[in-house]
């Protein structure tokens, strides 16, 4: 298990943008896939994007294709979500999450995840 810290939420209007950083602790941060969910009030926890282990693959829900980007700096231990064009659907708590080895977009697979960090989108 590696530990995960999320930062970088807050309050932004419509149209603005926020990045999200998720540092990792340990030395193995590159044997692990890592990925981003969201949960908002009375939903189920949702997939938004997932980075293979050497950061060469990406994949995003569609919700947030062509908006969102998923990257890590294995040599800073750090992946992060960078959101642009940010509306009020996309208002949750925020999760970063590890994996070992393949990529996964099912919540349950994933071994160790963040605090959560909260996202607000005004109108």
């Amino acid at each position: 298990q590696v530990q995960l810290v999320e930062s970088g939420g807050g309050l932004v209007q419509a149209g603005g943008s926020l990045r999200l950083s998720c540092a990792a602790s340990g030395r193995t941060f590159s044997t692990y896939a890592m990925g981003w969910f969201r949960q908002a009030p009375g939903k189920e926890r949702e997939f938004v994007g997932a980075v293979s282990r050497a950061g060469g693959i990406r994949y995003y829900a569609n919700s947030v294709k062509g908006r969102f980007t998923i990257s890590r700096d294995n040599a800073k231990n750090t992946a992060y979500l960078q959101m642009n064009s940010l509306k009020p659907e996309d208002t949750a708590v925020y999760y970063c999450a590890a994996k070992l080895m393949r990529t996964s977009t099912s919540p349950a697979d994933f071994d160790s995840w963040g605090q959560g960090t909260q996202v607000t989108v005004s109108t």
